[in-house]
C-alpha cells in the first residue's frame, strides 16, 4: 500500500529538463522564491503559515445560475464544505462572467469561509466539442480578470480550463504544450496563485496523457505552484483504477485533485466508495459535481434538489454525511482564523428590535421577468421579486403561454403558471429581494409582466 510520499516541484523539473524538456517553456527554472497565500510544496498544497490543505467540497454553476450563487455559497458550507469550485464563463460559448461578478464571488467565499477555485467552463471538449475554447482563449479571460483577482492568494485557485480537451487524440497530442502555454501567460501577467490544470479525455485522462507529462507541465511553472485535476466518472468504475492513477501521482510527488466526480454518469458507474476512502487515505483534494441545475439526463447528480439545502438528494446525503464525505473529513482553512465568533460572551442587555411591531407579512410585491439565454426552442429566464411591505410568504404569476420545463428556487403549482416561494424565500422585509429562475420551452417572451401578491 502506497503511503504519502514526496519529491520537490524542483526535483521534478530538474528530471523532465534532464530527459530533455517539453519546450523552451519547460526552461524556466521551478525553483522560485514561494508565492504568497495558497502554495504547493513537496506535492502538497499548503496555506500561507504552512498549514497542509486539503480540499474537500463542491461544484457550483454559477455561470448558468447566477442568481442562486450568494445562498448556494451559505448553504455550501452549511453542509461542512471547506472549498467550493465556481463554474465562470469567458463569454466563448455562454454570457461572460464579468469582473464585477467574480469580485462578488471572491467576497463570498472569503464572508462564507470557503477556499475558492474559480474555472473557466467554456473550453470544455475542445477538440471535440463545437464552439470549444481554447487554453488560449481561456488565459484572454484570465488577463481580464487579473486586477480583480490580485492579492487574493490566500484564498482564491484559478482552474484555468475546465475539461479543455475532449478525445481527439491529435489535438490533444498538444495538451502538454498548450497547458504550458497557458502557465506562463498567466505567470507573465503576475497571477501569484496556485493555478489548476485539467486533463484531456474530457477530464478523465484515460489516455494517461496528463499522468505521463504532468512533470515536464509542473517544470514550465516559474513559481512551480500548479496542481494537476482529474474528473472521475465511468472511466473509473474500478477501486483499483481509481488507487492506481492517485497513487502514481503521490508516489511522483505531483499534487493532485479530483476536480469533478460524480456516483454515476452516462458513461458507466463509479466507485465512489474508493475515490472518497482513497482520497481520505493519500491526502487528496476532491469536489464533487455539483450543488444544482443539472439538465437531464444528468439530474442525478444534483447533490441538493432545486437549489434547496433542506432537500439533498441521496447523492447530497452521501458526500454531506456518508463515511469519508464533508461532515467526516473537511477542515476548515486556517487563513479564516479558527472560530467565527472572537466573543461569545452574551450582551446582558441586548439592544431590542427597532421595530417590534413591523407588519409580519400581508404586504404588497412586484416582480420582473429577465431572459437569461435563448436557444431554438427553449430558453432560460428570471424571476425577481421585490417586497413593497414584509412579507411571510409570495405568490407570482406568470405570463399566459408560458411552459416551464424545469424550475428552481420557488414551488411551481399544478396550472403551470402559478409559482409561490421556496422553504428558504418566503419571509422578506420592506425592500428585500428574491428570485427563482425556470428553463421554458417554445419562444422566449417578449416584455412580459408577472403578477406578484403576499401569501
Amino acid at each position: 500500500m502506497t503511503t504519502i510520499r514526496t519529491r520537490s516541484v524542483a526535483g521534478i523539473a530538474a528530471a523532465a529538463l534532464a530527459a530533455g524538456g517539453l519546450t523552451a517553456l519547460a526552461a524556466q527554472s521551478a525553483a522560485a522564491d514561494e508565492p504568497p497565500g495558497l502554495h504547493v510544496t513537496d506535492g502538497r498544497l499548503l496555506e500561507a503559515d504552512g498549514t497542509d490543505l486539503v480540499l474537500r467540497g463542491v461544484n457550483h454553476p454559477h455561470a448558468w445560475y447566477t442568481h442562486t450563487t450568494t445562498q448556494a455559497l451559505a448553504d455550501i458550507k452549511s453542509v461542512d464544505a471547506n472549498a467550493v469550485r465556481v463554474v465562470l464563463a469567458s463569454g466563448d460559448r455562454w454570457t461572460r462572467t464579468d469582473s464585477a461578478e467574480v469580485a462578488t464571488i471572491v467576497d463570498q467565499c472569503e464572508a462564507n469561509r470557503l477556499i475558492c477555485q474559480l474555472e473557466v467552463h467554456d473550453t470544455t471538449g475542445y477538440g471535440e466539442q463545437a464552439g470549444a475554447a481554447t487554453l488560449d482563449q481561456a488565459a484572454d479571460y484570465w488577463e481580464y480578470l487579473y486586477p480583480t483577482l490580485a492579492g487574493s492568494e490566500d484564498h482564491i485557485m484559478v482552474n484555468i480550463g475546465n475539461e479543455p480537451y475532449g478525445n481527439d487524440a491529435a489535438v490533444n497530442a498538444g495538451w502538454a504544450d498548450d497547458t504550458s502555454a497557458a502557465i506562463h501567460r498567466l505567470r507573465h501577467v503576475g497571477y501569484e496563485h496556485v493555478l489548476v490544470v485539467d486533463a484531456p479525455n474530457w477530464g478523465q485522462d484515460w489516455t494517461h496523457t496528463m499522468r505521463d507529462q504532468a512533470p515536464l507541465v509542473a517544470a514550465a511553472d516559474p513559481d512551480a505552484n500548479t496542481i494537476f485535476s482529474v474528473h472521475m466518472y465511468g472511466v473509473y468504475a474500478q477501486g483499483s483504477t481509481v488507487t492506481q492513477y492517485l497513487e502514481h501521482f503521490v508516489d511522483a510527488g505531483l499534487p493532485l485533485m479530483i476536480g469533478e466526480f460524480g456516483w454515476d454518469h452516462s458513461d458507466g458507474s463509479v466507485a465512489l466508495d474508493t475515490i472518497l476512502a482513497e482520497s481520505e487515505r493519500l491526502g487528496i483534494g476532491w469536489l464533487a459535481w455539483s450543488w444544482s441545475g443539472n439538465g437531464s439526463p444528468v439530474e442525478y447528480l444534483d447533490l441538493v434538489e432545486g437549489f434547496d439545502v433542506t432537500n439533498p438528494s441521496p447523492w447530497g446525503e452521501r458526500i454531506f454525511t456518508g463515511p469519508d464525505g464533508l461532515s467526516e473529513t473537511s477542515v476548515e482553512a486556517s487563513v479564516f482564523g479558527g472560530a467565527p465568533d472572537p466573543d461569545p460572551t452574551p450582551d446582558p442587555d441586548p439592544t431590542p428590535d427597532p421595530d417590534p411591531t413591523e407588519d409580519p407579512g400581508d404586504g404588497s410585491c412586484t416582480a420582473a421577468l429577465t431572459v437569461v439565454g435563448s436557444w431554438q426552442g427553449g430558453y432560460q429566464a428570471d424571476v425577481t421579486l421585490t417586497a413593497g411591505d414584509a412579507l411571510n410568504g409570495w405568490s407570482t404569476t406568470l405570463p399566459a403561454g408560458i411552459v416551464v420545463s424545469q424550475l428552481w428556487g420557488g414551488t411551481l403549482a399544478g396550472d403551470g403558471v402559478t409559482v409561490t416561494h421556496a422553504p428558504w424565500n418566503g419571509t422578506l422585509g420592506t425592500g428585500a429581494t428574491t428570485s427563482y429562475g425556470f428553463i421554458g420551452s417554445g419562444a422566449a417572451p417578449s416584455g412580459a409582466e408577472v403578477g406578484c401578491s403576499a401569501g
